[in-house]
Formats: C-alpha cells, sequence, structure tokens
C-alpha cells in the first residue's frame, strides 16, 4: 500500500521516494522503499539511482527486480559501491575468477570486466533472465553529464551501515577495480572531486535565493491575511 511521496532534501540533492507499508522495521532513514513502480503510470522514466557506501548484493537484486518491472534505472557512482569482507579477500577472489577461461578460445568467454560499472551491470545480469530488462540499465562510473544536473534517488533498504554488523570488514569496488587492472581510478576521484565543488556552489547560491524569496515574501503574506 503506498503511503504517499516524500521529498528529502540531503547534501543538495531532493531524494524522492513512493513509501510502502510493507512491514520493514524503521530507521533513521526509511529503507521500505525501492524506486517508483511504474505499473501506477503509463508514462516509464529513467531513474538516477545514486551510490554510496550500498551493499553489492542487495542492490543489485532491487535493480534486478525493478528492472524487470519495466523500470528505466540509471545508475552513478558504482566505485562507490560496497563489498562486503576486506579488499586483500575480494581481491583474492576475483582473481581467481580472473583465471576462469576457455581452454581452446579463451576469447569466446567469460568476459572479466575491471570497471566498476561493468562489473555491476554483469552482477545483475546474472540475477535475472531477460535481455530487454538488462537493456534499461545503464551504469556509470562517476556522475556523467547530463545526469550531474538531474536529481537522484538513493535505495535506502541497500545501506551498507544497515545491512552489516558495526565493524564488519568491506571494501568499494572502486578500490577492488584500480586493484586488479582498472586503470581510471584516480581520473574518475579527481573528476567526483571537481563535480562536488561545482554542486556546493550551486546548493549554496539556491539556498542564499530561497532565504531572500521567503524574506520578500514575508511582508507580502502579512498584507495578504485577512484582518
Amino acid at each position: 500500500m503506498l503511503l504517499g511521496e516524500e521529498n528529502y532534501e540531503i547534501q543538495g540533492f531532493t531524494l524522492k521516494f513512493n513509501l510502502k507499508n510493507d512491514g520493514h522495521p524503521s530507521a533513521d532513514i526509511d529503507h521500505s522503499s525501492t524506486l517508483k513502480n511504474p505499473s501506477t503510470s503509463n508514462r516509464v522514466t529513467e531513474n538516477g539511482v545514486r551510490l554510496g557506501n550500498l551493499r553489492a548484493g542487495r542492490l543489485a537484486s532491487i535493480l534486478a527486480k525493478e528492472l524487470l518491472n519495466g523500470q528505466k534505472v540509471v545508475v552513478v557512482r558504482c566505485e562507490e559501491i560496497a563489498l562486503s569482507g576486506g579488499l586483500v579477500r575480494q581481491k583474492m577472489k576475483y582473481l581467481r575468477f580472473l583465471r576462469k577461461r576457455m581452454n581452446t578460445k579463451p576469447s569466446h568467454g567469460p568476459i572479466h570486466f575491471r570497471a566498476p560499472a561493468k562489473i555491476l551491470w554483469r552482477t545483475i545480469r546474472g540475477r535475472r533472465e531477460g535481455a530487454a530488462a538488462l537493456a534499461r540499465l545503464k551504469a556509470y562510473d562517476g556522475v556523467p553529464p547530463p545526469y550531474d544536473k538531474m536529481k537522484r534517488m538513493v535505495i535506502p533498504d541497500a545501506p551498507k551501515v544497515l545491512r552489516l554488523q558495526a565493524g564488519h570488514k568491506y571494501c568499494l569496488l572502486g578500490r577492488l577495480s584500480s586493484e586488479v587492472g582498472w586503470n581510471h581510478y584516480d581520473t574518475i576521484k579527481e573528476l567526483e572531486n571537481k563535480r562536488k565543488e561545482r554542486a556546493q556552489v550551486a546548493y549554496d547560491r539556491k539556498k542564499q535565493l530561497t532565504r531572500l524569496r521567503v524574506k520578500a515574501e514575508k511582508p507580502q503574506r502579512r498584507n495578504l491575511a485577512p484582518s
């Protein structure tokens, strides 16, 4: 049952959630919601999902379900996905995966991706069947244009702080990828720092304009108030 739509202002972005009463326990953030269900509307739009310390497995499961429901999803900042387990352990697992290949013709597969966005894409591909559903997914490292100017949502059901015990070891997918052959980790990090600086300037300007607007509207509201 839908409880309605709520907007939250977090880190300069308005996050929009469709809240559902599905019995999940409440926390500091409402983690009972996922992306908007397209069955409630005939118009299918792209939903931007902003990742930051989200569990990879839970994230892949939720996105796979939404893609099968007909959602178009754009995932950004894939390098910030969190994996359960320390960096050394995850690196050893991935190096064992890199040794899997076809003996007679290795180019036939399996294909080993190094970029975080492609690793997430391959993880979601293994969750559910459906080439059409997978075509509705776009995954990027960092936040490329035009998605840096769009409102982005988070998935409250998959944050690391709610899915891992306190003190549990974890590593970020971007760091793991840089250890196994991805050469753009520093470049993405530098571009993200520049983007965050621009976003902070824009957000400060927006807050200043909002304060000025509220200040200008107060006398008008008093004049319009019934006597």
